[in-house]
């Protein structure tokens, strides 16, 4: 069995973003040389998540109005976790609804994806370097 770890950074100009990370991660399928196999995408901190859906921009613009009316960022002293010094409470809600990782399997070389599936990072307390996870596996 062969395998690939490596590791991105991010760091984005805002709060929250929505990054599409699918070419780079398809890269790195790439570069692994696997055929068969999986690949696990996961973001190292818990702030932020890694999901796939479309690459739509309306949707993507949906998830985070969604996101925001959950969890909203203000009023701060709204979430017992910024009692810490802290100013992202919503930003671990918000994580935890869009989950930490995504597993995709390798096949004849290429990321397998259903019809419009996109792999995305998104930030929910950025402006600062967060790393994400990519670990390919396989033969």
């Amino acid at each position: 069995m062969k395998s690939l770890t490596e590791h991105l950074t991010f760091t984005t100009k805002n709060r929250r973003e929505y990054i599409n990370i699918t070419d780079t991660v398809e890269k790195l399928v790439e570069k692994s040389g696997i055929k068969e196999g999986l690949c696990l995408v996961n973001a190292m901190h818990i702030t932020a998540s890694v999901y796939i859906n479309d690459a739509e921009s309306g949707l993507i613009q949906d998830f985070d109005d969604f996101l925001e009316g959950l969890a909203p960022h203000e009023p701060v002293s709204k979430y017992r976790h910024n009692r810490t010094g802290e100013d992202n409470g919503d930003a671990h809600i918000k994580r935890t609804i869009m989950g930490r990782e995504v597993i995709v399997a390798v096949t004849d070389g290429t990321l397998d994806f259903g019809p419009w599936e996109q792999i995305y990072y998104a930030e929910f307390d950025g402006r600062r370097p967060k790393r994400v996870m990519v670990k390919i596996i396989g033969e």
